[in-house]
């Protein structure tokens, strides 16, 4: 008997917040591989379930020790859009009669492409070939007003997101083979509903089984995009697209690392974290459960005794990326090195990054925990609405991060252009 999706509603976001609400659905038992729209032509599942317990990393495979929505363990439970060769994201616009479409549908689908496959591309070192399709370039109206569907911030998926799933489907589906898409992205007239600064509804049910079906498929991974994200600080045009990435890492099985009270458990070093702002990138850790990093690239430190470990920037392709020092069977160290390069422009202060990652946490209650090299510094950023205290949360050559109670120690050695160095020392087995 399979377990039924769970329905409990995520704490929500800090109302100042800019960055989208994600509210789950999720069925964790859903056959392997089958998260893509068409199960039946589905071939590999999600990169993580690729990943094999070999003897080396089967230590730092942490997972949860029971139901978990959205775990950060690996690999990632089987349900997702997987996250590795290409995917096909069905892209269509929707407004409402209430709402109707301000201008000409294909300008608000060049608000979010060709940035976000190329934020992917970047992100994945070409390992996903992530492609938006566009088979209605028109506005697609709904055959109810926004306000009968009572889309509200942090609204559950029945029945107002079942209804208009169906609409979708029913309005979509003469022109829409849903068997051949991976995942689906609803791009909302922006003047449905409040604007940003007022309540963010951009939401992502990933997983979910128990969706309605189109062309006989569930559209179990569909995330839905409100109002622009537009501080006033006019840089919407070059970051206002960085909502979508952050609500399709939930259908490649990625979970919300904000907390109830803002983005202070990860600040801006993650996009799954912050997504409003300058640029920034995943963690390792996320990279290597989407499958973006071989096994070769990351080291795990179970044993007790002292090793040093070889890092090389994250956004650069190739070389060493992760250490991770596993605490228990759920939870443990993750320690990487972030560089101003790539996805990642917001990056003021360079250096080793220390975080705990808990597979036993839910989306949203703040499953990864970074540690600050600097406490109560006040951050090294500029830029704006970047979480500034954790800015300069990296370690340089000459600091350590020590957890006694654990028997931690990792301390930065050296720095090169291209390679920093970090001990691990541990007194007692992971």
């Amino acid at each position: 008997m399979q377990p039924q999706p769970s329905r409990r509603r995520i704490s929500p976001r800090r109302l100042a917040a800019l960055a989208s609400v994600t509210v789950l659905t999720l069925a964790v038992s859903t056959s392997a591989g089958n998260g893509r729209l068409s199960p039946g032509t589905s071939t590999a599942g999600a990169g993580p379930s690729t990943l094999s317990r070999t003897s080396v990393h089967a230590p730092c495979m942490i997972s949860p020790e029971g139901e978990v929505q959205m775990s950060e363990g690996i690999p990632t439970a089987p349900g997702y859009t997987r996250s590795t060769g290409t995917v096909r994201a069905l892209t269509l616009m929707i407004d409402f009669s209430d709402a109707p479409g301000e201008g000409d549908a294909l300008d608000r689908y060049r608000e979010f492409f060709p940035e976000t496959s190329e934020w992917f591309a970047t992100s994945s070192y070409g390992r996903l070939d992530y492609r938006p399709e566009l088979p209605v370039p028109d506005w697609l109206r709904m055959p109810k007003s926004f306000r009968a569907y009572g889309i509200e911030r942090g609204a559950p998926f029945d029945p107002g997101y079942r209804e208009l799933v169906r609409d979708i489907v029913a309005e979509a589906d003469p022109e829409v083979d849903f068997q051949s898409y991976d995942l689906l992205n609803v791009l909302v007239t922006p003047n449905a509903g409040p604007a940003a600064l007022d309540t963010v509804l951009s939401v992502t049910f990933a997983g979910n089984k128990e969706a309605p079906s189109a062309d006989g498929v569930p559209v179990s991974n569909a995330s839905f995009v409100y109002s622009r994200q537009d501080d006033g600080s006019g840089s919407y045009d070059r970051t206002g697209y960085r909502v979508l990435p952050h609500e399709n890492g939930h259908v490649f099985g990625l979970p919300d690392l904000y907390t109830a009270e803002g983005g202070g458990a990860v600040g801006h070093w993650d996009i799954m974290s912050e997504d409003w702002g300058a640029n920034n990138d995943l963690l390792a850790w996320h990279k290597w459960k989407l499958g973006w990093l071989d096994a070769s690239q990351v080291g795990c430190a179970a044993d007790p005794g002292t090793r040093e470990y070889a890092l090389t920037p994250l956004a650069r392709a190739g070389g060493p990326k992760l250490v991770f020092i596993p605490l228990d069977d759920h939870s443990g160290y993750a320690v990487e090195l972030r560089t101003r390069a790539g996805n990642d422009e917001a990056v003021c202060r360079p250096g080793v990054l220390v975080y705990r990652v808990d597979a036993n946490v839910d989306t949203g209650m703040g499953p990864v925990t970074v540690y600050d090299s600097r406490r109560d510094s006040g951050g090294c950023t500029r830029s704006p609405n970047v979480h500034a205290e954790l800015s300069d949360a990296t370690f340089v050559p000459g600091e350590s991060f020590v957890d006694r109670r654990a028997g931690v120690r990792v301390a930065v050695t050296a720095a090169e252009a291209e390679e920093y160095r970090v001990r691990v020392t541990r007194t007692s087995p992971g």
